[in-house]
């Protein structure tokens, strides 16, 4: 089935942004919606991929970005900027998500009541987020993600389920870090469940990575053991 796709215009606080949207052609419509919370990097081909597959197996994705589309070409020095000043202001990240969460939503093809979100890396941190918000999404799968906590969501609950998909040995989310996040979402009230992939570091699903010494490092099999997990998530999020 073909696959169409189209930029979404948006703004963060006045900056040009732009999404790209996918969905099957002559798919039955209103479709879940995944919102898709990229790396480090931004919105790259690694994300937009990852829509595509998601829209071949029955779902509407949108890809967002969160730096500003300026960005996209700028390197890893302005993403690192954009990635830290996000994570310094977890409130005005949190707006982002939202907003974009509702422009999933307002699209024609999305069933506005069937809402999920994957996020990688840096998006992963972002996915958790939107649940720590409370807002009313069916629920969210974190690929390596941070497990940062933002310090403002505390006393929030949330019915959301999360799928938080981490490598063990992953040198940004220490075991320690797990425990948190466990107890975190506990406390949320969240549906939660924590697959940990032994002899893992981070970035287990990019191929192109490839720095040990960074703990970033590809793992094919983490790789397709996780998105069979989030495909098995989404089935029993969305059943037909």
């Amino acid at each position: 089935m073909p696959i169409n796709t189209r930029e979404v215009a948006f703004e963060l606080d006045g900056v040009p942004a732009s999404g790209l949207f996918a969905s099957a052609e002559g798919a039955e419509r209103p479709l879940p919606g995944v919102l898709i919370a990229p790396t480090i990097r931004g919105r790259t081909a690694f994300e937009e991929n990852k829509a595509k597959a998601l829209a071949e197996m029955g779902y509407a994705a949108l890809v967002i970005d969160l730096y500003g589309a300026h960005t996209r070409d700028a390197g890893i020095e302005v993403w690192r900027e954009g990635m830290n000043r996000l994570k310094g202001d977890r409130p005005t990240l949190q707006r982002f998500l939202l907003d974009w969460h509702q422009c999933l939503r307002d699209q024609d093809e999305v069933d506005a009541g069937r809402t999920g979100a994957i996020g990688f890396c840096f998006g992963g941190l972002c996915v958790l987020d939107l649940v720590r918000t409370g807002v009313d999404i069916g629920g969210v799968a974190s690929f390596h993600g941070l497990f940062d906590p933002p310090g403002n969501t505390s006393g929030n609950s949330s019915q959301a389920k999360v799928l938080a998909l981490h490598g063990w040995d992953d040198p940004l989310a220490t075991p320690e870090q797990v425990l948190a996040l466990a107890t975190e979402l506990t406390e949320l009230g969240a549906d939660w469940q924590i697959h940990a992939y032994g002899n893992t570091l981070h970035a287990f699903t990019n191929p192109a990575a490839a720095d040990a010494s960074a703990g970033t490092v590809y793992n094919a099999d983490a790789d397709r053991r996780s998105w069979a997990a989030m495909t098995g998530f989404f089935a029993e999020l969305f059943p037909a």
